[in-house]
């Protein structure tokens, strides 16, 4: 992926084929491991659909409704999200405002790309933190949910737990980045 200058950008949205391992930015990227994250959001999604699909079927059938099954959908759309998020940075494919970014210079975007991963690095173990906080509190209390009365904190023990998949996938950029720039530097000094 090249800028509107023809330059390279050093981090691309999505790896090539020759960013293999010490071949590019994204050497020694994630491969076969964010299979389990794919597979578990696709299992959400499934489940999403189903549950829908079962709502629509007994409520057109018979007039009563799933209401409560509210509850599970939010949940899996939930890890859905989150199992999605993780993904995306295991690929480097996280939203970001390349527009603005295209146009800088290579070491403002290397820049640019280490204060995204500091910040969210920051975000995530603060979501951790909190999200184990809120969890604990949850079961502490006897927390019951509102539709179906089972206990709050096994939805909200999914969040601090999945925020850490993602907290693992973002250091492994990071790492993944560092190496590259460092493969990088030595090139330039061989050359």
């Amino acid at each position: 992926m090249a800028d509107q200058d023809g330059i390279p950008i050093d981090f691309p949205a999505k790896p090539s084929v020759e960013d293999g391992p010490g071949n590019g930015p994204d050497a020694g990227g994630p491969g076969k491991s964010i299979k389990i994250e794919e597979a578990l959001a696709a299992l959400a999604m499934a489940l999403i659909c189903l549950i829908s699909l079962a709502n629509v079927v007994v409520r057109y059938m018979t007039d009563a409704s799933f209401a409560f099954t509210e509850e599970f959908s939010v949940f899996l759309l939930v890890v859905m999200t989150l199992l999605g998020a993780s993904i995306a940075f295991a690929r480097n494919e996280h939203i970001r405002i390349t527009f603005f970014l295209e146009r800088f210079p290579r070491p403002v975007r290397s820049v640019a790309e280490l204060v995204t991963l500091a910040v969210t690095t920051l975000l995530f173990s603060m979501i951790v933190y909190y999200g184990a906080v809120f969890t604990f509190d949850e079961y502490q209390y006897d927390e019951v949910s509102a539709g179906l009365g089972y206990p709050s904190w096994i939805y909200s023990i999914w969040l601090p737990l999945i925020a850490t998949i993602i907290l693992v996938r973002v250091v492994g950029r990071s790492v993944r980045l560092a190496r590259a720039k460092k493969s990088s530097m030595h090139k330039d000094d061989v050359s």
